[in-house]
């Protein structure tokens, strides 16, 4: 099989905004919607950033608003929050799912170059610092816009042996193509442990660094259930690459991944994967 080329950066960030314009519906009704596996971390991340009534809150790469709609009812009339995504599609579901609060405003931009005429108490990010290619950039532009001892809050997924959702099907699959996530793509597993997302954080100029460490779980079913969700929710780039292979080859692969899953599968058929989360808290100083 022919190795794809490299993605330059601009290239990776206009291929994620494609992808993520494309998915953001489902993203939303299968997972942000609801409070279940990763996203039981939603309630103690607001928690965690300590969000007062009046504060203003920067809810950045905010999708489809799984968390602008905690903080909103958190900072009350007195408070503003201002979600930030470079997914118009993820913007409008966020507007929808939150009917347009007063107290809300919506920003469609590039997380590296965004600017604001005014500072925030706390900023969050839920599940994305590992999109972005320089994520060190993203933090220190962000910083700017912190008032003084205020708040940087993140939550993160584990890396990829913490997740066995994701690397039950990843590792195999990118066997079988091997350019399946292109070059050129971040490491998207690079802040998945404490001591990586802690020097990162450090780095980039924040103290006062706490993590803490949970462990959910995400029932998807029988693995006929989890192999045909992961198919119909796939962005369509990657279902174009698993139609490549042969009827064999995606045999082949599926048993695989199936063998993959055994450790978390109970009698009864259904599989039950833990799930690490890390939710990260910083200071400007």
């Amino acid at each position: 099989m022919t190795k794809s080329k490299k993605l330059t950066h601009l290239e990776y960030k206009k291929r994620l905004i494609k992808i993520w314009n494309e998915v953001a519906p489902r993203y939303h009704e299968r997972w942000a919607k609801y409070d279940i596996g990763p996203f039981r971390s939603s309630s103690e991340l607001v928690k965690l950033a300590d969000i007062r009534p009046g504060h203003m809150v920067l809810d950045l790469a905010c999708g489809t608003g799984a968390i602008t709609k905690r903080i909103a009812a958190k900072v009350g009339s007195s408070g503003t929050v201002v979600g930030v995504d470079s997914s118009i599609s993820a913007i409008k579901i966020a507007k929808k799912e939150i009917n347009n609060k007063t107290n809300l405003d919506f920003v469609l931009s590039d997380a590296e170059f965004i600017k604001f005429n005014k500072k925030f108490d706390v900023v969050t990010c839920q599940y994305a610092l590992f999109f972005f290619p320089k994520a060190g950039k993203v933090l220190r532009n962000i910083k700017q816009y912190l008032k003084k001892n205020g708040t940087l809050a993140l939550t993160l997924h584990g890396n990829k042996d913490t997740v066995p959702y994701f690397s039950s099907i990843l590792d195999v699959v990118e066997k079988f193509i091997p350019d399946y996530v292109p070059q050129g793509t971040p490491n998207l597993d690079r802040f998945g442990t404490s001591s990586n997302l802690k020097k990162t954080i450090s780095a980039s100029g924040f103290t006062d660094i706490r993590i803490l460490e949970y462990t959910f779980t995400y029932r998807p079913g029988t693995f006929s259930d989890y192999w045909q969700n992961y198919l119909k929710y796939l962005a369509k780039p990657l279902k174009e690459k698993i139609k490549t292979l042969s009827a064999e080859q995606r045999g082949k692969m599926k048993d695989q991944i199936k063998q993959n899953t055994l450790p978390y599968t109970k009698k009864s058929g259904q599989i039950v994967f833990p799930w690490k989360i890390l939710i990260l808290t910083a200071k400007k100083p």
